[in-house]
């Protein structure tokens, strides 16, 4: 661990020296800071400093890192908003680089998965559509793929398409059998931005501000795509899809887990220092305890972290540990901040700290990748399965 260990200092110190400084001057808004230009510029330095795309397969340019031992190093990078950017790691390119490095053909890693580790490109997965097509319920996808000589053509509606402006190309899923409702009929295909048909629309106005290239609508008018660009298997897009999704819901966690460490870390030197009623706010029973449960929440955030990164390395789905590291995660981190808020009273909602911002970035995280109300579905239904299983 001695590597990893090296990575995360290197990485910590590239983050408050490159990072932080922008990331605060322009309160985490990455259009405003600059955008891709600046993507660019702090991912030049990553390289330069070893630690760009530490996920990312070695034969392309990566570091080749495990599920665990991505977690301490996205954790350092995520301090900063803009940090999981600056070392390309950021969503959703860092896990479209992990799907496509499970499954994507020999032809697509050069054409693919190569500038997108090297941070030549950006990527956007376009799954997401608006009502009543494809959202928490992936089964009501709608988006149409349809056959043709040599290739599909593609029509539909996306929406909330995060990185979508300025992608160089989309990983595409759209319905090649079935209707919308059925468990399965879904593929996955790969195309560039500039395909004739594909058109990105506008930015959806969100509380967050962090995500290059934002979270827009993109338009698919049959946009056809040759057969070498199907991703995995016609048809099997779902089960190809979770590949990446186990695995992309546990690199937010890692990432999130570092901006609610920041917005701790600035709570506990603020209480330390401020004093009212005689005493410092750190001596006071309620802060106290505000402090204690934010260490709980972060140290049991990790905690069921590492269990499922262990599973998910063992080769295993892991949709169970995923699914409860996600959820807690999800809501525990914002009580971090929220506690951390309060702590910092009057100046907690201001700029003058960067607990507030934090505080905008993450709240959407209890709904992105899967709301929790649709995790703890999940694992309800799960816990009765196994239960039933046994009794019969």
């Amino acid at each position: 661990m001695e590597d990893i260990d090296a990575i995360v200092r290197t990485t910590q110190e590239f983050v408050r020296a490159e990072v932080l400084p922008i990331d605060d001057e322009h309160d985490g808004d990455v259009a405003a800071a600059g955008g891709d230009d600046l993507r660019v510029v702090l991912q030049a330095k990553a390289r330069e400093a070893g630690i760009l795309a530490p996920h990312g397969p070695v034969d392309c340019g990566g570091l080749g890192l495990s599920m665990q031992e991505r977690a301490p190093v996205f954790e350092a990078a995520g301090y900063s908003i803009f940090g999981p950017m600056a070392i390309n790691v950021n969503a959703p390119d860092e896990g479209n680089i992990h799907m496509l490095d499970h499954i994507a053909s020999a032809g697509q890693r050069q054409r693919f998965l190569v500038p997108l580790v090297q941070g030549q490109v950006r990527s956007a997965f376009a799954m997401t559509e608006p009502a009543p097509g494809a959202g928490s319920d992936p089964s009501a996808l709608a988006t149409r793929a349809t056959k043709v000589d040599g290739g599909w053509v593609i029509s539909g509606r996306k929406h909330f398409i995060t990185g979508a402006d300025g992608a160089g190309f989309f990983i595409i899923m759209a319905r090649t059998s079935g209707e919308p409702g059925s468990a399965g009929g879904a593929t996955m295909f790969l195309a560039a931005a500039d395909a004739p048909g594909l058109e990105v629309g506008r930015h959806l106005g969100t509380m967050d501000l962090g995500m290059i290239g934002g979270h827009c609508e993109v338009l698919l008018n049959e946009v056809f795509v040759p057969d070498h660009d199907v991703l995995g298997g016609v048809d099997e897009g779902f089960r190809y899809a979770q590949v990446r999704l186990g695995p992309a819901r546990m690199t937010h966690v890692m990432r999130w887990t570092g901006a609610a460490l920041r917005a701790h870390e600035t709570a506990v030197r603020y209480v330390a220092e401020r004093e009212a009623f005689g005493s410092r706010l750190a001596d006071l029973g309620m802060v106290q305890q505000m402090v204690a449960d934010n260490e709980i929440d972060l140290a049991a955030t990790r905690a069921l972290l590492l269990e499922a990164c262990r599973a998910l390395d063992a080769g295993g789905r892991a949709s169970k540990e995923t699914s409860i590291a996600k959820t807690f995660a999800a809501e525990a981190l914002y009580r971090v901040v929220d506690r951390a808020t309060q702590m910092c009273g009057g100046l907690g909602v201001t700029r003058d700290l960067p607990v507030a911002k934090i505080a905008r970035e993450l709240r959407p995280f209890r709904i992105y990748d899967g709301p929790s109300e649709v995790h703890r579905w999940s694992i309800a239904k799960r816990a009765v399965r196994a239960i039933t299983a046994v009794q019969a």
